[in-house]
């Protein structure tokens, strides 16, 4: 076999690592390097030296990021039909590391405070990843969708309707985005559907009483992964928001077997308003893909120990005096609160002996004296938040409170990779999962099977590279493999650089006959 030199293209490698579930560069030394090479052609696989160099004159200036919009675009064309809803939800990537302080931000898995970097993620209504932004200095999700997801949707998203389309369907949206609660803003809804004409679903933040049962109906339907289930939902319009500043959306509800009912607004109002709704309630994929990720590619670990300075922002950040002024505020109204619910307790609470009555007197003058104390207190950092401003421009913020972001390109360079083989396994599983009872058993299978062993035997005559899978633990997971090589045979690959063409089969079984690949060199592929 033609001893390619894959070397040269690290991304390959990582592949093969992030499939083999190798989660960091530096595990690979403890990795078999002859036999990771032969997979990609070479005696043995490079050293971690030699691939973090590599990874390194890879990641120079903006290579990654134009590589993952390219990406972006390409796997958005190639589906349009699951372009036109879109699931955007932000991870937090945590740090823990004294290179750089990075501002604090709300985890929602770990129900804390803690320092990292947001990235926001755009997913199909399959879990499978678009792009992600990544923001060091962080407004929420709204700020996000404004500044960086939508813009970049209405310039990538294929098949969006044209004006005269839209002026002759005053219903009709380019296209849907999904996401939780934290994106609720009828402001928000109402520029999107006026300015661009995109629809938003979101759950109701603010629901009112709720609604007779007998308005709930069963439906049955199918979800964006081939599940069907029943539903039972009621559906309204709503008026949200202020006079000014609000709209009427389709409030949609669904009610749970506890009774409990789960509102959702959406201003999709077209022929497809009460399918897009339903997506939500399947929200759930993109969560998996979130922790799928961090357990199986790792995407929260570092890539590189090092920092560069942030660009030019024009995103004011929190002022630093503020956060303290409201940081002590918040301890003195605490205090505040407490001395005065004591104070309350002794008041409904006399002494009635004269013994006990002193003490009573005396310790009520003293929560007095203190109640007194921290409402002067009070008052004063009131003052001070008032002629403080919350927020500073980045020029302005004093350098001590200055931090810098944590290196991006080889970070971008590693998630581009990991999200291809994040999508490669999606669609190895989607094959797996025609033949198992058990759809959930698909990945799992995957997983065994690249790290299986297997022989490889090329015959330059016939121009074939025979792939022979060892067999695995069971029949039922012998069948399902043997049903996914078939379609990778049938989809008559040829070993990159070369011309052999490669054909799987299961260590002691034969090969199917149509399965022989094609001798004619005009059908080979280069």
């Amino acid at each position: 076999m033609p001893n390619y030199p894959l070397w040269r293209n690290p991304p390959v490698l990582l592949a093969h690592m992030a499939l083999c579930r190798i989660k960091v560069v530096e595990q690979l030394q403890y990795q078999p390097p002859g036999e990771l090479g032969k997979l990609l052609g070479l005696d043995r696989v490079p050293e971690v030296r030699c691939l973090r160099y590599k990874l390194a004159a890879l990641s120079i200036d903006d290579g990654p990021e134009k590589w993952a919009g390219r990406l972006s675009r390409d796997w958005l064309e190639a589906a349009p039909e699951l372009a036109g809803a879109l699931y955007v939800d932000g991870h937090v990537r945590l740090y823990h590391g004294s290179l750089t302080a990075l501002p604090k931000r709300y985890v929602a898995r770990q129900r804390l405070c803690l320092r990292g970097t947001t990235d926001y993620w755009v997913n199909d209504i399959l879990g499978r990843p678009f792009f992600a932004v990544s923001r060091p200095i962080d407004h929420g999700l709204l700020e996000a969708l404004k500044s960086d997801v939508v813009p970049r949707l209405l310039q990538e998203v294929p098949g969006q309707p044209t004006a005269a389309e839209l002026e002759a369907d005053c219903y009709r949206a380019r296209f849907v985005i999904l996401f939780d609660r934290e994106g609720y803003s009828p402001g928000f809804f109402k520029e999107m559907w006026q300015t661009h004409r995109i629809a938003c679903i979101t759950y109701h933040k603010y629901p009112k009483d709720d609604w007779p049962t007998t308005e709930f109906e069963e439906l049955e339907t199918t979800l964006p992964g081939g599940e069907r289930v029943s539903l039972k939902l009621a559906e309204r319009g709503t008026w949200i928001g202020d006079r000014k500043s609000g709209l009427w959306v389709r409030e949609a509800r669904k009610l749970t077997t506890s009774g409990h009912q789960v509102s959702l607004i959406s201003t999709a109002y077209g022929e497809s308003a009460r399918e897009d709704s339903v997506r939500l309630f399947s929200r759930w994929s993109q969560e998996n893909f979130f922790h799928y990720m961090m357990q199986h590619f790792a995407i929260d670990l570092l890539n590189e120990y090092g920092t560069e300075e942030i660009p030019e922002t024009k995103r004011p950040v929190v002022n630093p005096r503020w956060r303290e002024l409201d940081r002590q505020k918040r301890s003195v109204k605490s205090k505040l609160t407490h001395r005065q619910a004591r104070f309350a307790a002794l008041t409904m609470h006399p002494e009635s002996d004269e013994s006990g009555q002193a003490k009573w007197e005396k310790r009520k003058a003293e929560l007095v004296e203190e109640i007194e104390q921290f409402e002067h207190e009070l008052t004063g950092i009131d003052s001070q938040l008032k002629t403080t401003p919350s927020h500073l421009d980045w020029d302005k913020l004093p350098e001590t409170e200055k931090f810098r972001r944590l290196a991006s390109s080889r970070k971008q360079l590693v998630d581009t990779v990991k999200m291809i083989a994040y999508r490669a396994e999606t669609a190895l599983a989607s094959i797996v999962r025609e033949e198992l009872a058990r759809t959930d058993d698909a990945r799992s299978l995957l997983r065994d099977l690249f790290c299986s062993e297997a022989d490889l035997t090329p015959d330059l005559e016939k121009g074939v590279l025979g792939v022979q899978v060892h067999p695995m633990s069971n029949p039922r997971a012998n069948r399902a493999v043997a049903h996914l090589l078939a379609h990778l045979n049938a989809a008559e690959f040829t070993y990159p650089g070369t011309n052999l063409r490669l054909v799987y089969s299961i260590t002691g079984q034969a090969e199917t006959p149509n399965l022989v690949p094609d001798q004619n060199p005009a059908n080979q592929e280069v």
